[in-house]
């Protein structure tokens, strides 16, 4: 007989889990849905001591009293921290860790990245642990429970339900780092990942593919992936779907993450238009690509026959001339782990697009900056800040023209600059941008939301390339853009590839795609030179 143990997210108990334990029971399994101490349990009530290691005896005491030999534990969103704690205490007794639309929490962390409310984060972060007058916080409201999570599919019955029976969560449950000795991390597990809430596999799967280190682990063999076509809380929405994919889990099923081998990740693969290296200038954490060829006494610089190419497919290009010359800012995506090599700067697609823009008669511009992790934004936001202020007071750059480029999660960084645009910006550029927060990136501030600042970017031309085969969750971003867009009357041209995927530029190399890198070349180039 398998044995679930079901462990909910923050403000609710194992209620939440009435639907799903039935099926589930129906099959033939054991279930334990769980009511963490002080959260709704009157045998249980909470104090102000009540913290996570507490919610992790709770789930220890039921894993020791099971009679199977081994449980599949369970946990939803906040309930995947006392879930981990326990897990790694007692291992042998698991046959499978779930994280039901949930984070991978690591040894240090604390679930207070969870709550969405960036004031309630500052002030919890700060507040000490004696301070027992402000040990409780409330739950949301019936109308705030969309901002702690997609509510996408849940019966209005049910959502009421959920805000009714809520309860107030103990601010050291969010606070107290995790403790863990890394027994954990060699125990099966199950990603089962809410696409109405902005996970997917392709997501996880792009994410593999950056080479960053703390993912390459999903593509162990023990470890699997369910998609639900729902929003945060599938347990309401879909339970019948939740507890047939609980028990194929605990079977060992799902879809598995292969990594790679012998050949180059999509982001590293050549850029689509045959480009020439141009002469490059380094600063820092900026590369200025700049128009013109190499000089002639470097041995890879191409001699004075060969024709520049460029002109071959983008007939407007401009020979060699003087300075100063307008410039395109070439913004990254991420998070990029800071260890990854080589950094986004040389990536063959941004220094294709940045040589193409050199061969059109403007400083391409790529640049390094620190999207490491999804809190990460304001520090990406104040780099590129800088990198700006650095290429407009380059002797060779016209300062009265410039213009910015985003790309994929990268297009939230265009919030600041359409919100309060500079008169020498002269355009805005976005490729398969993400324009909205995923609804579970709750660690990105609240200013980052380019649909908002859309409305005061007055007649600041953008520039758009949307990709056909982009994943949901990303294009449902891009759609409300352009619905604010419309709303607005902003100045906002698209291009669109059907047949395009997210990076394209180094992974489709159809006369379409070309198209599109020349199209959107061709329109952001005639903004800077008019």
């Amino acid at each position: 007989m398998t044995a679930f143990i079901l462990v909910a997210g923050a403000h609710t108990g194992g209620w939440i889990w009435r639907e799903v334990a039935a099926r589930l029971r129906e099959s033939g399994a054991r279930v334990d849905p769980v009511t963490l101490t002080g959260m709704g349990d009157p045998d249980r009530p909470a104090d102000p001591g009540t913290d996570l290691e507490t919610h992790i005896d709770d789930v220890l005491r039921l894993i020791d009293a099971a009679d199977e030999a081994q449980v599949v534990l369970v946990g939803h969103c906040y309930g995947i921290h006392p879930v981990l704690g326990a897990a790694d205490r007692r291992p042998e007794r698991v046959a499978r860790i779930v994280y039901l639309d949930a984070g991978m929490p690591q040894r240090g962390d604390q679930a207070l990245t969870l709550v969405p409310d960036e004031a309630v984060r500052e002030r919890l972060s700060r507040r000490a642990d004696t301070d027992e007058d402000d040990w409780l916080i409330p739950p949301p409201a019936l109308e705030e429970w969309q901002r702690w999570g997609s509510v996408a599919g849940i019966p209005p019955t049910a959502l009421a339900l959920l805000a009714e029976n809520a309860v107030p969560q103990p601010v050291r449950t969010l606070t107290q780092p995790l403790r863990l000795t890394g027994a954990v991390s060699a125990l099966p597990s199950t990603g089962v990942l809410c696409t109405g809430n902005g996970s997917s596999i392709a997501m996880v799967e792009g994410l593999v593919g950056l080479g960053d280190p703390r993912f390459q682990a999903l593509t162990e063999p023990r470890v699997t992936f369910f998609e639900l076509d729902t929003g945060h809380w599938p347990m309401l929405s879909r339970a019948d779907e939740v507890a047939a994919t609980l028990l194929r889990a605990a079977a060992g099923e799902g879809h598995r993450v292969a990594a790679a081998k012998n050949q180059l990740p999509g982001h590293l693969r050549p850029f689509l238009l045959d480009v020439p290296e141009r002469r490059r200038e380094r600063i820092g954490r900026v590369d200025l690509h700049f128009p013109g060829g190499l000089p002639r006494d470097r041995p890879d610089a191409p001699s004075a026959d060969v024709s520049d190419g460029l002109s071959a497919v983008l007939p407007d290009a401009v020979p060699e001339a003087e300075g100063p010359w307008p410039a395109v800012v070439f913004v990254h995506g991420g998070p990029v782990h800071p260890d990854t090599r080589p950094t986004p700067r040389d990536w063959p697609g941004f220094v294709g697009y940045a040589r193409s823009v050199a061969g059109m008669g403007a400083v391409g511009v790529t640049l390094d900056h620190r999207l490491h992790d999804l809190a990460d934004y304001g520090r990406a936001a104040e780099d590129i800040a800088e990198a700006v202020d650095l290429v407009r007071a380059h002797p060779l750059v016209d300062a009265d023209r410039v213009a910015l480029w985003f790309f994929s999660a990268g297009g939230l960084l265009s919030a600041d600059w359409l919100a309060a645009s500079p008169p020498w910006l002269r355009c805005v550029a976005a490729t398969y941008p993400i324009l909205a927060p995923m609804p579970n990136w709750r660690l990105v501030a609240s200013r980052f939301r380019p649909a908002v600042a859309l409305r005061s970017a007055g007649g600041l031309p953008v520039v758009l390339t949307r990709v056909g085969q982009e994943r949901g969750e990303i294009a449902v971003t891009v759609e409300e853009f352009l619905a604010a867009a419309k709303d607005c009357d902003a100045d906002v041209e698209v291009i669109d590839v059907p047949d395009g995927h997210h990076g394209f530029e180094t992974t489709d190399r159809s006369g379409q795609a070309r198209r599109a890198v020349e199209g959107a070349l061709r329109s952001v180039l005639g903004h800077l030179l008019s």
